[in-house]
């Protein structure tokens, strides 16, 4: 079982810490052309990662099916899937691109941009936007590979798309000088270069099932697309509680002051770092999950899930220590601004803090979805963000606050987090017996 978890989860880890090299990459080169390009680079990916995020469901909805599916051996169902995942992709990208004017109007002003910052950003979204189909395919494809237990096919996707994505970039900015408008076309090419490297791999590795099983009119019943939107449709809500949690967490920042953005954004690095380890075992689970429901084999299905629980809490054990034993020095990797470091301290218990709240959360996030257990997913994060605005809104009414401490604000904005992360993963592992092992039993 070790084995089966480690081979899924270590490329899952690996493509998680190369997606955040997309945006690494188009900072750092922009950065040397002024910095209203920085500001518009960074309001121009904050409205992408605003859009893309709401449809995480593409992928983790098709994981989900495929690898129930592939554990059933019926993979007559699993090509239904994956052109069931692809034309709901195509379908939401035509409709971005149709309403493209109003989206990214709308998404600048939700990030208060304005005057030159505004006028980079909408050129940078204006180009970039057409990459639309493709990323959103990216995202049914790789859920659908991790379905079928294979995560080294989105891990190579990963580094092919930023290769691509640098290549192009310099040769844009730095060589043809195309400005902001070059590092966005080098996105869209990288993004379409990636599409095709999923489709060849796809193609070489399954082209017999495609040929055998594929149904484009069947797949596409009402029936079996009003299952998949449902299932879709929780993930959905249950993604724009996450959204408006982290949102909220920057705008709530950013009231209390300007250092204090700044060091909050500092501290979520440390959250960002945990959360691309927890996420590749969070993958495995939605592979293993999904495969031992779809064999109908509930007690590999048990082990599965607690030897993933073994795993989180080992590394929320060596993250813990990791980051008391060097938590200053991870700071100087991300400023060399010595009043902020300073300023982080007292907060950097926090951080502490982070994997113990958040282990359980991540991985019973990957289980559910594993088991397509959307409902229970979307309902405990409900009550998790209800709890989260309650603790914030809440607790300045039973302890004083003053309108000058801003160390006691941030807390309380942290001490929400906490409370929010914790919740998840209890509500959701005091479900784990209905929600998940009594899908064992299902038929498919």
């Amino acid at each position: 079982m070790n084995r089966n978890i480690l081979r899924l989860a270590l490329p899952n880890i690996i493509t998680n810490i190369t997606v955040p090299l997309l945006g690494i990459v188009d900072m750092a080169i922009v950065g040397h052309l002024s910095s209203i390009h920085i500001g518009a680079i960074t309001i121009g990916t904050s409205i992408f990662n605003l859009i893309y995020w709401n449809f995480g469901f593409l992928r983790m909805g098709t994981s989900g099916f495929t690898a129930q599916a592939y554990g059933a051996r019926n993979f007559a169902e699993a090509v239904r899937i994956f052109v069931r995942a692809l034309a709901i992709a195509i379908v939401i990208a035509l409709l971005l691109l149709v309403f493209q004017r109003p989206v990214g109007r709308f998404a600048c002003w939700i990030l208060n941009c304005s005057g030159d910052i505004l006028r980079l950003a909408m050129i940078y979204f204006s180009v970039r936007i057409w990459a639309a189909p493709a990323t959103l395919g990216l995202y049914a494809i790789k859920g659908w590979f991790i379905g079928m237990q294979n995560s080294k096919a989105p891990m190579w996707m990963a580094i092919f798309i930023n290769v691509v994505n640098i290549v192009c970039s310099l040769v844009f900015v730095l060589a043809l000088k195309w400005d902001i408008a070059g590092v966005a076309l080098g996105t869209v090419i990288a993004q379409y270069s990636g599409l095709l490297l999923g489709f060849a791999i796809g193609w070489y590795k399954y082209g017999n099932l495609f040929r055998e099983h594929i149904d484009i009119r069947g797949s596409l019943q009402p029936r079996q697309m009003l299952g998949f939107f449902k299932v879709n449709g929780d993930i959905f809500l249950r993604t724009v509680c996450l959204c408006a949690v982290f949102t909220f967490i920057t705008s709530a920042s950013a009231k209390i002051s300007d250092q204090i953005l700044e060091i909050d954004a500092l501290l979520l690095q440390f959250f960002t770092l945990f959360s691309y380890i927890m996420d590749g075992f969070a993958y495995a689970g939605e592979a293993l999950v999904g495969r031992y429901i779809g064999e109908r084999n509930k007690p590999l299905l048990q082990k599965a899930v607690r030897y993933l629980l073994v795993w989180g809490l080992a590394l929320t054990v060596a993250f813990t220590v990791l980051y008391a034993a060097f938590g200053d020095y991870f700071l100087l990797v991300f400023t060399s601004d010595k009043a902020l470091v300073a300023g982080v301290q007292d907060y950097l218990f926090w951080i502490l803090l982070v994997p113990v709240c958040g282990f359980a959360a991540f991985l019973f996030d990957g289980i559910f979805v594993g088991a397509t257990a959307s409902r229970t997913m979307r309902n405990s994060m409900f009550v998790a963000t209800a709890a989260f605005f309650g603790v914030y809104y809440g607790l300045p009414h039973i302890i004083t606050v003053s309108e000058t401490d801003i160390v006691l604000k941030n807390n309380i904005l942290w001490a929400a987090f906490m409370v929010y992360l914790v919740l998840r993963g209890v509500l959701q592992g005091a479900f784990v017996r209905k929600s998940v092992y009594g899908k064992a039993s299902w038929k498919f």
